[in-house]
């Protein structure tokens, strides 16, 4: 009947098509199952702060190809799913025991012991500082003229780990600022949890 080339051609559409339709699809499939995957292992929630690739801030959302975190900064990122599972990842909120390491550097010209006395009694005032005892402020490195220091405690669980770095750093401040010690530059604050 004169079909099979009409035949042929028509199987050769479908297999360009499907070639199409596989590239097309190459990312797309992956991240809907991980999508899938993140609502199954429950690995983080809405409203948990996350590091993921780099990117750190509170979970507002997850969706089917992307995961919406909100940074520090208000800034939106949205993260492709399939790359969650492909590195590890930190959910902050995950931990009952969570650290703040706030580094801070104090030029050679102040009084080091000085320094650490004043940022470790202001750390012992913070109410929300879990076990005040394990708190500590270390020497890290010394280079052109400044000290590396970091103060390091343990904050209470169901506390916000944004409100209380920004508090923290606020508190440490003034009262280095009251005792007439000076910083070298703008601190650092980097959240992490116990065990890292």
């Amino acid at each position: 009947m004169g079909l099979g080339g009409f035949v042929m051609k028509f199987l050769g559409s479908l297999g360009v098509a499907g070639v199409i339709a596989g590239v097309a699809l190459k990312d797309l499939v992956p991240s809907i199952f991980s999508g899938m995957l993140i609502g199954i292992d429950k690995a983080f929630s809405v409203g948990d702060y996350v590091s993921i690739k780099g990117a750190s801030g509170t979970v507002e959302d997850i969706g089917f190809l992307t995961t919406k975190l909100i940074t520090d900064e208000g800034k939106k990122v949205y993260i492709p799913n399939q790359l969650i599972f492909s590195a590890p990842f930190i959910n902050y909120s995950a931990s009952a025991q969570r650290k703040i390491f706030i580094a801070l550097e104090i030029p050679n010209t102040e009084d080091l012991e000085k320094a650490k006395t004043v940022i470790m009694e202001e750390i012992r005032t913070f109410d929300f500082v879990e076990d005040k005892a394990s708190a500590e402020v270390i020497v890290l490195k010394q280079s052109l003229g400044v000290f590396y220091l970091e103060a390091r405690f343990q904050m209470k669980a169901g506390e916000k780990i944004t409100h209380i770095r920004s508090e923290a750093l606020i508190k440490i401040k003034k009262k280095l600022d009251e005792s007439g010690i000076e910083l070298a530059t703008t601190p650092v604050i980097n959240p992490t949890t116990e065990g890292e």
